[in-house]
């Protein structure tokens, strides 16, 4: 429940900033842990509140009442900390004087909010609300903002306009009786342009509930995506007959273990998943990992038996839904029309009237050229509306339009008028440029500029200290002052134009760093980026190789590694055998030499090479990787003719990918090579001798250019292979 997750959240940070700022909480400090105490309590109450959730208005209003009760309590934190940190630029007698005041008003604010609880919780009971023990699923900090966005379908929104013909349209490709085999449907299209309303309107659609009865469920992926989180999510609902017990001994299991158990599940069902929010092909094939131990599968944790599974995909890239099933064209979400836009908002800001088709005329004037302004974005217009039906002047409404006058895009509006605004995602909307005024939106916890036009950052950003995820790229240059936001958690930022120093030391707390270049990255100490699980550097390499391996070497919890850089330069000398928890690899640029084998990272799954432009077989030193699932050797990779694995090479391997060598003509695979390859991708002209003694190859796929390609079960392969080649596999 989005509620439960957000006291989750809230306890953790007071927790939090308790002990981080315990100078400045110094005579609140037993107020702040009792407001913290209360909070944790009424958490007990909210899944038992969640079941009553539906069925009954009141419930919902105590829930919403909890929820404002817990921004109101954050709000007088954030506000508190900024305002004690300015404290240091004042003299002793002014800032202790100050201090002295600041701790009381935050102290009269906590116990407002706490009679306010008090109040809250003594109405429990009449609802019939039972305390059901602490709840520890929401627990984990690392799920803050995605927890806060987490879609559930059965929130269907009640004003939904535009997507009549596109939701028919879904619904008979969900329940199309013609092909059995499991697909993947899949909605495209910008963040805010509804595809996780459409997809909730055709999951909760009479039809859909028809065809598929006892066995769906709907899953949260979101940016930072975690496949056993989401195989959790997915097995609690198909799995309604597993008792709570069960469920928490299913939880001490690995993710492969679990993903397992989901495909021997699901593979004598017809099933529906809905994925909702995937960022990249990468999540996607983490996701649909191979399941290790059914060789008559076909690869997937989501399996085909032959029963009509359908898994319904929302996503923002064209290329995760190609890459997750190409036979199905994606659903490309378009924008809405003028006539939609004006009727979507109507609805939000006239709420009095919106039955009658009565406003008044010039609010409606004001609102048409406000909605214009929007360009057909749902999430713009559903915004809009909601914050002028507060208020039905005229006065105000021309305030806002005012701010306007360069498109909502501008910002300027944003600032003034959404103080406690948490979550700005501007994500494909044209901003030519981002006002200094965003560095008081001080409750900030996600900004998405990415795909926006955007060339340069205010330094104003630095003062959003609860910014936990910042979402750019192609900028021009990132001002030096994030190492300001001690909060941040992710910080995705691809694409830099002119490279200046960027420190980013401070950042404990940061798990995900994409689109540092190789030259800010050394500057930097990384062994006081104590959290970083996945690394993604770019551009210009000219660093010294020991000096490189032993900054990466610090980072004792990374687990993904990927590097890029610029086709003049190559990628350092690297030897990374003391990364225990680095998993995944992924290099594209130029290599003077592949890494030997005992260089590479000793727990390492998954390996991609793109652009490196080696010249030798890299083959017998890939091959003896003890630990690898996964491989990708993309364009550029190989400029050679063939490459030969021995026998007894490559122990675990599983999915093996050949995309793009142009130059390669033949692979050769020994008897006893690769035993337990599961999925094998080459180009059509490669000549493939030995994949008749690989005993659980189970599918193939021939790739003639990037857009077209066959795939076929390899006991199959014998029988078709004349009609691609009689030369293409032996």
């Amino acid at each position: 429940m989005a509620t439960e997750a957000i006291v989750s959240i809230a306890v953790e940070r007071i927790g939090g900033m308790l002990i981080q700022e315990a100078n400045f909480f110094k005579g609140v400090r037993g107020q702040v842990k009792r407001l913290q105490k209360d909070l944790k309590a009424m958490q007990c109450f909210l899944e038992e509140a969640d079941k009553k959730h539906e069925e009954d208005s009141r419930v919902r209003n105590w829930v919403s009442e909890i929820r404002e009760a817990v921004y109101e309590a954050e709000d007088i934190i954030d506000m508190f900390i900024l305002n004690a940190q300015s404290l240091r630029t004042y003299c002793f007698p002014e800032r202790a004087f100050k201090k002295l005041t600041n701790r009381y008003k935050v102290g009269k604010k906590v116990e407002a909010i706490q009679l306010g609880l008090q109040d809250i919780s003594n109405r429990r009971e009449a609802l019939g609300i039972q305390n059901i023990g602490e709840g520890t699923s929401m627990s984990r900090s690392a799920q803050t903002l995605q927890d806060l966005r987490r879609s559930n379908p059965h929130a269907e929104e009640h004003v939904v306009v535009g997507l009549e013909k596109e939701a028919d349209e879904l619904v008979e490709q969900l329940i199309r009786g013609g092909d059995q085999r499991r697909r993947v449907i899949s909605l495209v299209g910008m963040g805010g342009i509804g595809k996780t309303t459409l997809a909730k309107k055709v999951y909760n659609h009479t039809q859909v509930l028809k065809h598929f009865p006892d066995c769906r469920a709907w899953a949260y992926v979101s940016q930072d995506c975690r496949p056993r989180d989401v195989y959790m999510q997915i097995i609690k609902q198909v799995c309604t007959s597993t008792k709570d017990q069960q469920v928490l001994e299913m939880e001490k299991l690995q993710e492969h273990e679990l993903g397992d158990f989901l495909h021997e599940h699901l593979k004598e069902k017809g099933y529906l998943i809905v994925l909702d929010d995937i960022w990249s092909c990468t999540d996607w094939d983490c996701l649909a990992k191979v399941s290790s131990n059914d060789p008559d599968c076909l690869g997937n944790v989501f399996p085909d038996g032959g029963k009509g599974s359908r898994i319904l995909l929302t996503t923002r890239h064209k290329d995760v839904a190609l890459q997750a099933d190409a036979r199905s064209i994606p659903q490309e979400m378009k924008l809405l029309s003028k006539q939609e836009s004006w009727d979507l908002f109507r609805r939000k800001a006239f709420l009095d009237h919106v039955d009658e088709d009565r406003y008044p005329p010039d609010l409606e004037k004001l609102g048409r050229e406000m909605v214009d302004k929007c360009n057909g974005l749902p999430l713009a217009i559903v915004v809009l509306g909601g914050l002028l039906s507060r208020n039905m002047s005229h006065t105000e409404w021309r305030k806002v339009l005012g701010r306007e006058t360069c498109r909502i895009s501008q910002l300027d509006f944003i600032g003034k008028c959404f103080k406690v605004l948490r979550m700005l995602d501007l994500e494909g909307v044209k901003v030519e440029s981002l006002p200094s005024i965003v560095g008081t939106l001080i409750h900030l916890r996600y900004l998405g500029l990415r795909h926006t036009g955007l060339k340069l950052l205010p330094p104003s950003i630095g003062n959003l200290r609860s910014l936990q995820t910042l979402d750019v790229n192609n900028l021009k240059q990132v001002p030096n002052v994030i190492w300001k936001i001690q909060n941040m958690r992710h910080l995705y930022m691809e694409g830099q134009k002119d490279v200046i120093p960027l420190r980013i030391d401070t950042l404990k707390n940061l798990q995900v760093l994409s689109g540092l270049t190789f030259k800010q990255w050394i500057q930097n100490n990384s062994s006081k980026l104590t959290s970083l699980g996945k690394l993604k550097l770019e551009g210009r390499c000219e660093v010294e190789g020991v000096k490189f391996s032993n900054s990466i070497a610090k980072l004792h919890t990374l687990k993904s590694l990927y590097l890029k850089t610029s086709y003049e330069s190559s990628i350092p000398s690297l030897a990374m055998n003391s990364c225990l928890h680095l998993s995944k690899l992924d290099i594209k640029g130029h290599m003077q030499k592949l890494l030997e084998t005992f260089q590479f990272p000793p727990n390492l799954s998954q390996l991609t090479l793109e652009a490196c432009r080696l010249d030798c077989d890299p083959m017998p030193i890939l091959e003896k990787l003890p630990n690898l699932l996964t491989l990708r050797l993309r364009a550029e990779s190989f400029l050679g003719t063939e490459m030969h694995v021995s026998a007894n090479g490559f122990p675990q391997l599983k999915v093996l990918q050949l995309f793009e060598l142009s130059t390669m003509i033949k692979l050769n695979i020994e008897n006893g090579a690769i035993p337990w390859l599961i999925q094998l991708h080459c180009h059509f002209s490669t000549r493939i001798f030995g994949a008749d003694k690989l005993p659980n190859l189970v599918e193939v796929k021939l790739v003639e250019d990037s857009e077209k390609y066959s795939v076929f079960p390899a006991w199959e392969k014998f029988l078709r292979r004349l009609r691609f080649s009689e030369y293409h596999l032996y």
